[in-house]
């Protein structure tokens, strides 16, 4: 039964977003490269992906300063501009281990371009996180941002803390936040949650593309997912099928990208691995270490490398066929 509140002013729009990486220049101090970044915003929004989120897991957001958070939300605003999106949806990651600090990165986040923040729930002191804690952390946040609040869940890199749906239930009657992704992988939240409140009300995104359709299927409004970085146009397809009603094409293709997607599981070191090696190339990007991660962690090694292309190949195939959107280039 839907709860009765009203619609959010600014809902979380539905689809694809991709939690974009960062890329280095390949220098000691591996300072982030806003120009390689601009080229590979643009590919990924011209792969027809929904909405870009910066400065979250994938883009390894605990190793970036804010100034450097601030110019990546920057620099893919200006892609989407010269797109002539005037009206993109760009996610900031806004987790602070302190209400102040996240405060102060939604405050910058919205001053650099970003609509939507998006939130981890306190964990440095895990055993002191409980129901009460959680729910006055996110509300006194959104009580204080200028832009609205979606719920990021993802008990891996929280030392364990998790929240249940009765908590994203209570949290979504607050007027500023707004949505959910849910990177914990539970199916039965997005049917809970999906059962009370509609889109407009509070919007439930899968936080990979590996479980993208049974996420739809079970109500879900779509995905924000790491391997976007690599198949961008793939996922997307996938998720036309279904908007389309192409349901035994859909269910062909979530299969490949499932399979793809493990690598992706396996860290960050994979995934941009992946991205460097499907993706450089094609933008003038042909240096590996842009696609390092930061220091002081190490890049994948060769025999992961040589795993993570023999596990997506097929879907390379599938992604090369498929055409770019075409957009009116103002830039």
């Amino acid at each position: 039964m839907t709860v009765t509140i009203a619609d959010k002013a600014t809902p979380l729009p539905g689809g694809i977003f991709c939690p974009v990486l960062s890329i280095y220049k390949p220098t000691p101090r591996q300072e982030v490269d806003l120009e390689a970044s601009y080229k590979y915003f643009s590919y990924l929004i011209r792969g027809g992906v929904d909405g870009l989120v910066l400065a979250g897991t994938t883009a390894e957001a605990v190793l970036l300063s804010s100034t450097e958070r601030q110019d990546l939300v920057m620099v893919a605003r200006k892609a989407a501009l010269d797109l002539g999106l005037n009206a993109y949806p760009l996610v900031a990651g806004i987790s602070g281990q302190s209400t102040n600090e996240s405060i102060r990165l939604a405050e910058e986040a919205q001053q650099a371009g970003a609509d939507f923040g998006l939130l981890l729930p306190p964990n440095y002191w895990a055993k002191a996180i409980n129901k009460n804690v959680i729910l006055d952390f996110y509300r006194e946040v959104a009580d204080n941002s200028p832009i609205p609040i979606v719920i990021y869940s993802f008990p891996a890199v929280c030392n364990g803390v998790d929240m249940n749906s009765d908590v994203m239930s209570e949290l979504a009657q607050h007027p500023n936040i707004v949505g959910v992704k849910l990177t914990c992988g539970n199916a039965g939240k997005v049917t809970r949650l999906t059962h009370e409140y509609t889109p407009t009300q509070f919007s439930v995104h899968a936080g990979s593309s590996d479980w993208l359709l049974p996420c739809l299927i079970g109500g879900g409004a779509g995905c924000v997912t790491g391997i976007g970085n690599v198949f961008p146009k793939s996922v997307s397809k996938l998720y036309s099928l279904w908007k389309d009603g192409k349901i035994d094409e859909a269910r062909k293709l979530q299969g490949l990208i499932a399979q793809a997607e493990k690598a992706c599981k396996e860290g960050i070191a994979p995934t941009k691995f992946a991205a460097g090696y499907f993706v450089g190339s094609k933008l003038g990007i042909p240096n590996p270490q842009a696609f390092w991660p930061r220091k002081p962690y190490k890049p994948s090694g060769k025999e992961m490398q040589e795993w993570v292309v023999s596990v997506m190949k097929q879907l390379a195939e599938i992604e090369d066929s498929l055409p770019e959107k075409l957009y009116s280039t103002m830039a």
